[in-house]
């Protein structure tokens, strides 16, 4: 069984894209108007939000979870490598954030102008940024989609980025022109973080990680009558998105139908706690029993 979420992964994308653009085209006429630079390169940032929503649409297109002729095994690492083309997008604004604090701090620039209406449009903009993380967030974990899931997480980290750099207009309106740039740092650091979340979140995905423990399949599969031994299990895939389960069954059976019989009620108990999953069962004589429950770790 597959589950396919492309459709309200699609529709969140669309809104958000239209949203991110909003807010980009905002800060980046707010940062004219004032000349400072933290906020030109928060609109930089933004720029990684819609292009992150394109890359989200595409992967989303290609990320079918059910199978083909070129695909048996379904689409779906197409989102995590787009999860993953986030997590480069945040990296490359992580980069642009130091490299604009250091030039300021270096080369000095033309004082920033700030006033309480710029200040009030950035609060719009800064409960926008909100209003996506948290939407994206709560569809993606109800579809179970990594890939919106890492987006709310990039706009989180755009979000701090806002708070970071009201403060620092705020501070610079004050009379303190350095916050400007000093506050780039942390909000660096935050967007480094996001990044590194994300690269962590979806690996496991594209290298093939063990997906369920082989101790929980195994006492599944030996609770039927008429399984006497199960061996070598596999898993890999992401639970509650989509399981792909292997193993080697041994069964007390006159003939092949009330093996089939007994398989099928082995992936009947699977299903229903693991689904969506695809199980595949080979079946063994009982000459082949073994107690290797699954494979043995790589030695270090």
């Amino acid at each position: 069984m597959t589950y396919d979420n492309r459709a309200a992964v699609r529709k969140v994308l669309i809104i958000t894209l239209l949203l991110n653009l909003f807010v980009m085209g905002l800060k980046a006429v707010v940062g004219y108007w004032t000349g400072s630079l933290s906020l030109l390169a928060d609109a930089l940032h933004s720029v990684t939000d819609s292009a992150n929503n394109v890359l989200g649409l595409v992967a989303s297109k290609f990320s079918s979870p059910q199978p083909d002729r070129e695909h048996p095994y379904g689409h779906h690492k197409f989102e995590a490598v787009g999860a993953l083309g986030i997590a480069a997008f945040l990296g490359i604004a992580c980069f642009e954030i130091l490299q604009g604090a250091i030039e300021r701090i270096l080369k000095g620039g033309v004082p920033v102008k700030i006033s309480p209406s710029d200040l009030w449009l950035l609060l719009l903009v800064l409960g926008i940024n909100i209003f996506v993380a948290f939407y994206e967030r709560s569809v993606g974990q109800r579809v179970h989609s990594p890939i919106l899931i890492a987006d709310a997480k990039h706009t989180m980290s755009d979000v701090w980025v806002t708070i970071s750099v009201i403060g620092g207009l705020i501070g610079v309106w004050l009379g303190y022109q350095w916050l400007d740039m000093v506050l780039a740092f942390p909000v660096a650091l935050l967007v480094f973080w996001s990044g590194w979340s994300v690269l962590k979140d979806n690996l496991p995905w594209l290298v093939d990680e063990m997906a369920i423990a082989p101790e929980a399949i195994h006492a599944i599969a030996t609770s039927v009558p008429g399984v006497i031994n199960c061996h070598d299990i596999a898993s890999r895939g992401v639970l509650g998105r989509q399981v792909f389960i292997e193993m080697h069954l041994i069964v007390d059976a006159p003939d092949v139908e009330t093996a089939h019989r007994i398989t099928e009620e082995v992936e009947r108990r699977l299903a229903e706690r693991f689904n969506p999953v695809r199980i595949s069962i080979h079946v063994e004589p009982p000459t082949y029993k073994s107690e290797r429950i699954s494979f043995e770790s790589e030695a270090k």
